[in-house]
C-alpha cells in the first residue's frame, strides 16, 4: 500500500461522499433530468440486471490496483458500479466525477476474477466508456492528446514513419534529458510519459514484414491465421517472427494476410465503439477470405477485443452471425501451443534459467488463459517456473491507461518492478507488448524480458535467447 493521493483531472471533482462511513454519494447538482436511461442515452446502457449482480462485498476490492493504491472507494469496482447505479437512475450526471472515477479505472478485470458472485464488471465497463466518449465533452488538451494517439497507434504506416524520427532520436538523445524532462510542468506529464515508454526503436524490424505464407514442418496439424498487429508488427517485429516459426515447426500452416489491419482493441478499450466496429468488420473480412481453421493471436489485448467480435456486432444484422464465427475461432498463441503439447514435435533444447512470468490481465483475467502459457514455458528444458507475487495487481500499463494517466501508471509500475525484483528470476516474460514496455521502463534493464513465444522459439531452434 503507498501514500499516494489519487491525481486531479480537467473532469471534475471526486463527488461529496464517505463511503466508508456507509454515508450515501451525493449527486453532483440537484437538478439532473432522469430519462428512460437515467444520465446514459439509449444506446446499450449499463444494463440493469448486471449492476443488480453486485452484493457490494468487497471481494473485489483488494485486487483492484486503484483501490490498492488509494483506498478510494469510488476508485474501487463496487463504488464505481454504485456511480453506474447513480447515473442510471437520474440522480447524478455523466460529467465530473462520474467520469474521473470511471477514467482512473485500468480495466485490468481483476475484479472479474475475484468476484464470487459473477459479477460482469468487464461488460458493465464496457458498456459505460462509449457513453463517456458520446456524451461527455473533454477539454480541447484531452481530446487533442486522444485524437493524437488515435490518429498514430492504429495505423502501421504511421508507426513506420515515426520509427524514423525515434531511432534518431535515441541516437542522438542527450544524457542530460531525463533531469530536463523531470523540470517540465505537471500539465505536460502525459508527453513525458509518452518518451519514457518510447520502446528500442530499430528500423530494420520496423519496415520488415510478416511472411504471407510460411508452411508447416513436416506433417501438417491445420492452417492457422496469424494477427500481426499495429505496434506488435513494428516494434515487436521479432515476437511475430519468433511465432511463424514456433506456429510452423509444431506442423501448421501460418498465414498472416498482408492486408490485415488494427484490430480496434486500444480503441474499443477507451470506449471508441464505432470506430472499433469497422475494424472488426474490416479484419473480419480478411480472414474469411484467408479460410484459417484458427486465428492466433500475441497480444493479450488484441485477442480479448477479437473475442469478443460477436458481442460487439450482435446488433449488425449482416456482420453478426460472421462476427460470432470470427471469434469462435480465435485463440491466444498459448492455447494453440498447449493443445500441441501431448503430440510435440518441435524439439526443446535446453535454456537453464529461472523465468518468472508476468500475466497480462487481458490474458489471465479477461480471456482466464493462465495455466496454457505456463504449461508452453515449462516444457522448455531448464526452465525453473517461479511466481509473481501480487500477480492479480496490474503493472499499470492498460492500453493506453500508462499515458493517459501517468501517475497512477507510474506508482503502479514501480510496484510490480519491486516485486519481479524480489523473485531473484533471470528472466522476465509476459504475452503483451504494453506490459513489456511499461515493465521495462521501472526495471531499467536490470534483467531480460521476452513474450513466451520467443523464449520457446530459442529452445526450438537451439540458440541463446534474446537478451540472455
Amino acid at each position: 500500500m503507498t501514500d499516494t493521493q489519487p491525481p486531479t483531472h480537467e473532469t471534475g471533482p471526486s463527488p461529496d461522499y464517505t463511503s466508508e462511513r456507509g454515508e450515501k454519494a451525493a449527486p453532483e447538482r440537484a437538478d439532473v433530468l432522469s430519462g428512460d436511461f437515467g444520465s446514459f442515452d439509449d444506446h446499450h446502457p449499463p444494463a440493469q440486471e448486471l449492476l443488480d449482480d453486485c452484493v457490494h462485498c468487497g471481494f473485489c476490492l483488494p485486487t483492484c490496483p486503484t483501490y490498492a493504491l488509494w483506498g478510494e472507494e469510488m476508485d474501487s469496482p463496487r463504488g464505481r458500479i454504485y456511480l453506474m447505479e447513480m447515473a442510471e437512475k437520474g440522480e447524478i450526471p455523466l460529467e465530473g466525477a462520474f467520469t474521473t472515477h470511471i477514467d482512473r479505472c485500468l480495466g485490468c478485470m481483476a475484479c472479474v476474477t475475484a468476484c464470487p458472485s459473477g459479477v460482469q464488471y468487464d461488460r458493465l465497463l464496457e458498456a459505460t466508456r462509449p457513453q463517456i466518449e458520446r456524451n461527455v465533452p473533454r477539454s480541447r488538451a484531452d481530446r487533442l492528446f486522444r485524437e493524437a494517439i488515435f490518429t498514430l497507434f492504429p495505423y502501421r504506416r504511421r508507426l513506420r514513419a515515426a520509427s524514423l524520427g525515434g531511432a534518431l532520436y535515441q541516437k542522438l538523445r542527450p544524457a542530460t534529458m531525463d533531469r530536463l524532462l523531470a523540470k517540465l510542468p505537471r500539465r505536460l506529464e502525459r508527453l513525458v510519459a509518452m518518451e519514457s515508454l518510447l520502446p528500442p526503436v530499430s528500423v530494420r524490424d520496423a519496415f520488415a514484414r510478416t511472411p504471407i505464407f510460411t508452411p508447416a514442418v513436416g506433417t501438417r496439424r491445420g492452417r492457422v491465421g496469424m494477427l500481426t498487429g499495429c505496434v506488435q508488427d513494428v516494434f515487436f517485429h521479432q515476437v511475430n517472427l519468433a511465432t511463424v516459426r514456433v506456429l510452423a515447426a509444431e506442423g501448421h500452416d501460418v498465414v498472416a494476410p498482408a492486408e490485415q489491419a488494427c484490430c480496434g482493441a486500444l480503441g474499443l478499450h477507451a470506449g471508441r465503439e464505432e470506430e472499433s466496429a469497422e475494424r472488426a468488420r474490416a479484419l473480419i473480412a480478411v480472414f474469411e477470405r484467408a479460410e484459417v481453421d484458427v486465428i492466433a493471436v500475441n497480444v493479450a489485448g488484441c485477442g480479448s477485443s477479437m473475442k469478443e467480435y460477436g458481442e460487439l456486432l450482435a446488433d449488425d444484422p449482416v456482420w453478426a452471425d460472421r462476427a460470432a464465427a470470427f471469434s469462435a475461432k480465435v485463440r491466444d498463441v498459448s492455447e494453440v501451443l498447449a493443445d500441441a503439447l501431448a503430440d510435440s514435435r518441435a524439439p526443446r533444447h535446453r535454456v537453464d534459467a529461472t523465468v518468472v512470468y508476468h500475466d497480462a490481465c487481458h490474458l489471465g483475467h479477461a480471456q482466464k488463459i493462465r495455466t496454457q502459457p505456463r504449461d508452453v514455458l515449462r516444457s522448455i528444458p531448464g526452465v525453473t517456473l517461479t511466481e509473481l507475487p501480487e500477480a492479480e495487481i496490474c503493472c499499470g500499463s492498460a492500453g493506453i491507461y500508462n499515458m493517459l494517466q501517468p501517475e497512477a501508471a507510474g506508482d503502479l509500475g514501480r510496484r510490480k518492478a519491486d516485486n519481479i525484483r524480489g523473485t531473484g528470476a533471470d528472466l522476465l516474460v509476459t504475452a503483451n507488448p504494453g506490459c513489456l514496455l511499461q515493465i521495462r521502463k521501472y526495471l531499467e534493464g536490470e534483467l531480460p524480458m521476452l513474450h513466451p513465444v520467443q523464449l520457446l522459439d530459442a529452445s526450438i531452434r537451439g540458440v541463446r535467447p534474446p537478451g540472455m
